[in-house]
């Protein structure tokens, strides 16, 4: 059964973190969401462990892809 209202499902946070990355770069997701694990030695595999931990820093990320994301995409 599909999730017809969650724009996220199917979406891996390890995608989503990708995805942002490539589009933006650390330094301007730094900007953006100020959390350390982007400023200072940022890598994937540490950013997951983090914002799979940290509630509001995983909401921050998932609702910029949302904002940030082409509409066509679902």
């Amino acid at each position: 059964m599909q999730q017809k209202n969650n724009p996220l499902h199917g979406i891996t946070l390890e995608r989503l973190l990708t995805e942002l990355v490539d589009q933006f770069g650390w330094e301007k997701l730094g900007q953006w969401i100020d959390i350390r694990c982007f400023q200072n030695n940022p890598s994937i595999k540490s950013s997951l462990t983090f914002l799979r931990k940290t509630p509001w820093a995983r909401s921050k990320v998932e609702a910029l892809y949302l904002e940030t994301r082409p509409d066509s995409e679902t």
